[in-house]
C-alpha cells in the first residue's frame, strides 16, 4: 500500500509543475522582446515578465492552498511560519533573460516546517524541466523532462567541473574561499545561473558554488540536487532551510561535497 505521505508529496510536485506551466505561458512572449527593464532597490533587474509570472503563481496557490505560506522575489512574504511554504523566483537570471540568453529559469520550491522537500526548475524557452523530491524517509528522486536523472559519481576535486554564476558574487573572505576551491578544480565555468544546478542533477557537471544569494535563489534547487543523489548545503555543511544564509555549495557525491567544504574553510584536506 502506498505511503500516504508519498501521495501528498507527488500531489504537491504535480501542482508545482502546473505553476511552472502557467508561468511559462506568460514568460515566453516577452523573451527577446524590447521590454522595459527596471532596477530594484538592491540594483537587480526586474521586468513585467517577472512580476506577471509571480503574480500568476501566487494567485493559483491562494486558490488551491489558501493556508500555505508564500515567499517570492517580487511580492514578498505571506505566512512564512505556515507548515507548508512555497518559495518562488519567477525568473532566476533576469540578466540572462533580458540579454536573450535561454539560461534563466523559473524556480518553485515547497518547504515543510522550513525544510525544502520539493522543487521545480523550468526553462521555458528550451522546454526543459527538472522536478525533484527530497522528502526524508518518504521519497527521493529527480526527473528531467519526466526521465529519472542522477548526479555523476565524481569524488575528486581535481577531476571536477565547477560552475558559479559570476566571480563577482564572491566578496571579501568569500572570494578568497572561492579562489581556493576553484583553483582545485579541473575546469570552472560561469554564467548560467540556476541552469547549472540542472546540469549537476543530470550528471554533466560536478560542483556548483555560489554566494550573495537570496533564499528564493536556492531553496527550490536543493530537492532537485538531492533527489538526483547529490548534496547541497551551506558552506559550513549545514542543511538549507528558511534560516540559511547567502552561501551554498552543491556537489554530485558526499565525498566531493566534503572536499569542497574543506577547501571553502581554508583546509587543504
Amino acid at each position: 500500500m502506498p505511503d500516504p505521505r508519498e501521495l501528498v508529496a507527488e500531489m504537491y510536485l504535480q501542482f508545482a509543475e502546473e505553476l511552472a506551466d502557467a508561468a511559462a505561458e506568460l514568460i515566453r512572449p516577452w523573451f527577446r522582446s524590447r521590454l522595459e527593464v527596471q532596477r530594484k532597490g538592491d540594483g537587480s533587474p526586474v521586468t513585467e515578465a517577472d512580476r506577471a509570472a509571480e503574480a500568476a503563481i501566487r494567485e493559483r496557490i491562494a486558490d488551491r492552498f489558501p493556508a500555505h505560506g508564500v515567499i517570492g522575489e517580487e511580492y514578498g512574504t505571506e505566512r512564512d511560519d505556515a507548515e507548508w511554504v512555497w518559495v518562488i523566483d519567477p525568473i532566476d537570471g533576469t540578466g540572462a533573460f533580458v540579454s536573450g540568453l535561454p539560461t534563466f529559469g523559473t524556480l518553485i520550491g515547497l518547504l515543510r516546517d522550513g525544510q525544502p522537500v520539493a522543487g521545480v526548475l523550468d526553462q521555458p524557452i528550451a522546454n526543459e524541466r527538472w522536478a525533484g523530491l527530497n522528502y526524508p524517509d518518504v521519497t527521493r528522486r529527480t526527473t528531467h523532462n519526466s526521465q529519472i536523472v542522477h548526479t555523476s559519481s565524481t569524488r575528486i576535486l581535481e577531476t571536477s567541473i565547477g560552475f558559479a554564476t559570476s566571480p563577482d558574487m564572491f566578496q571579501g573572505t568569500a572570494r578568497q574561499s572561492w579562489d581556493i576551491l576553484s583553483a582545485s578544480l579541473e575546469r570552472v565555468r560561469y554564467g548560467v545561473d540556476c541552469y547549472a544546478y540542472g546540469l549537476l542533477a543530470s550528471g554533466f557537471i560536478d560542483i556548483v558554488c555560489e554566494a550573495s544569494l537570496k533564499r528564493w535563489d536556492y531553496l527550490a534547487l536543493a530537492p532537485i540536487v538531492q533527489g538526483a543523489g547529490g548534496y547541497m548545503t551551506d558552506w559550513a555543511g549545514g542543511q538549507l532551510t528558511l534560516e540559511s544564509g547567502d552561501q551554498v555549495v552543491a556537489a554530485s557525491t558526499r565525498q566531493l561535497q566534503q572536499a569542497a567544504i574543506a577547501r571553502l574553510s581554508g583546509s587543504s584536506d
